[in-house]
């Protein structure tokens, strides 16, 4: 989930130490479209850490649900408990932020990917390849859970497929899903803000843990509402190898949800905190703008 760093104008630095941040110059937008980058093999890269880091995210993810939900069968109060889910996902997140963050900027999700493509921190080829490496890698992820469990108690709880709780309507589902969603990409855009990034160098540390953090807490919130996706990848992959209709005909909750919230936790963070992004319009390829 890491950007492009930023930098201080020579001005902006005296004696190793920033004294003023009016000189701070932000990265440039990425082209929309960048013939040049499918030739290029980091791109390439980025799409199978993509692809392994969802992977294994969704395992260790939907294994825990499905161990769980076995474990409490068999001796009430054994499971891991929504806590212990919780963890799952938003540990497993900060691990593999970390690992991939080098290499692909570890977004590991399509919301975030559609969140930072609207930003003009990745471009639009690179945007769907992550989103489709995303989906393979979570039913390939999905899969291995049912291998591991075996195809009956893996239909027989659920198939950590994410679907709408009795007594939720289809709106707060949706609202759920993008809120939820909202508070891990503010997250992401706040942690690897690249003016805090070039200010202090402790932030991209940080970062993984924050981000991992953020969606520990999403899912705190929105596992009783709708199982907690916010990510798209996630339920995709799990609808598919569970393949329940329910799963199905709510599906899109688990997608219009999240592209929703991230749409709104971008603007938020660059165009109300960081007034100074609204000079990268969409559609402009500028040079170095000033914040």
């Amino acid at each position: 989930m890491a950007v492009a760093e930023g930098k201080l104008s020579p001005d902006a630095n005296v004696n190793g130490h920033v004294v003023s941040t009016k000189d701070y110059l932000d990265p440039p937008p990425t082209q929309l479209f960048d013939a040049g980058e499918l030739g290029k093999w980091s791109l390439y890269r980025a799409v199978i850490a993509e692809f392994t880091a969802t992977l294994l995210f969704v395992y260790v993810a939907v294994a825990t649900v499905i161990g769980h939900k076995r474990q409490t069968d068999a001796a009430p109060c054994s499971g891991a408990g929504v806590l212990g889910i919780a963890w799952a996902f938003g540990g497993m997140i900060a691990v593999l932020v970390y690992c991939t963050a080098g290499i692909s900027g570890g977004h590991i999700n399509p919301a975030v990917t559609f969140a930072l493509l609207l930003a003009r921190k990745v471009s639009l080829p690179r945007a769907l390849l992550y989103v489709l490496a995303q989906c393979l890698g979570a039913i390939c992820g999905a899969a291995l859970v049912r291998a591991v469990h075996g195809g009956r108690h893996y239909a027989l709880y659920g198939g950590g497929a994410n679907e709408l709780a009795p007594g939720y309507s289809r709106t707060a589902g949706l609202v759920a899903e993008a809120l939820g969603t909202a508070v891990l990409v503010y997250t992401v855009f706040s942690a690897t803000d690249p003016k805090r990034m070039a200010r202090d160098s402790h932030v991209a540390v940080l970062a993984p843990l924050l981000i991992g953090f953020a969606v520990f807490m999403a899912h705190l919130a929105t596992i009783p509402v709708t199982g907690t996706g916010i990510n798209p990848a996630r339920s995709f992959g799990a609808a598919v190898v569970y393949n329940g209709e329910k799963a199905w005909d709510e599906q899109w909750i688990f997608w219009v949800g999240p592209f929703i919230g991230a749409a709104v936790a971008m603007l938020y963070h660059q165009y109300v905190l960081r007034n100074g992004a609204a000079k990268h319009s969409f559609g402009s390829n500028h040079d170095d703008v000033k914040a």
